[in-house]
C-alpha cells in the first residue's frame, strides 16, 4: 500500500496488514494498531504520536526521524528496526523486543 503523507489520525487499525507499506511522512497521531502487521513498513517521519502499538510487529521497519512520543509499544516486535533519530520521548516500551533495534541519535 503507498499511503505516503496520508491523514490516518484516530484510524482504527487493528490487526491491519501493513507489510512492507509505504507510510513515510503519514500522520498516525492516535492511531489503534493493535496486533497490525508492520514489518518492513517505510514510516521514516511519520506522526505516531500517542498511537497504539501493543502487540504490533515492527520488524525491519524504517523508523528513522519518527515521532513516537507518548506511542504504546507494549509487547511490540520491532526486532531489525531502523530508529535513528526517533522520538521516543513518554514511550511505553515495556516487554518491546528491541533485539537489533539502531536507535542511534
Amino acid at each position: 500500500a503507498d499511503l505516503q503523507g496520508a491523514n490516518l489520525m484516530w484510524a482504527n487499525l487493528v490487526i491491519a496488514d501493513l507489510r512492507g507499506a509505504n507510510l513515510q511522512g503519514a500522520n498516525l497521531e492516535k492511531v489503534d494498531l493493535r496486533g497490525a502487521d508492520l514489518s518492513g513498513a517505510d514510516l521514516r517521519g511519520a506522526d505516531l504520536r500517542e498511537a497504539n502499538l501493543e502487540g504490533a510487529d515492527l520488524s525491519g521497519a524504517d523508523l528513522r526521524g519518527t515521532d513516537l512520543d507518548g506511542s504504546y509499544l507494549k509487547d511490540a516486535n520491532l526486532q531489525g528496526a531502523v530508529m535513528e533519530r526517533a522520538d521516543l520521548e513518554f514511550a511505553f516500551l515495556r516487554d518491546a523486543n528491541l533485539e537489533g533495534v539502531n536507535l542511534e541519535g
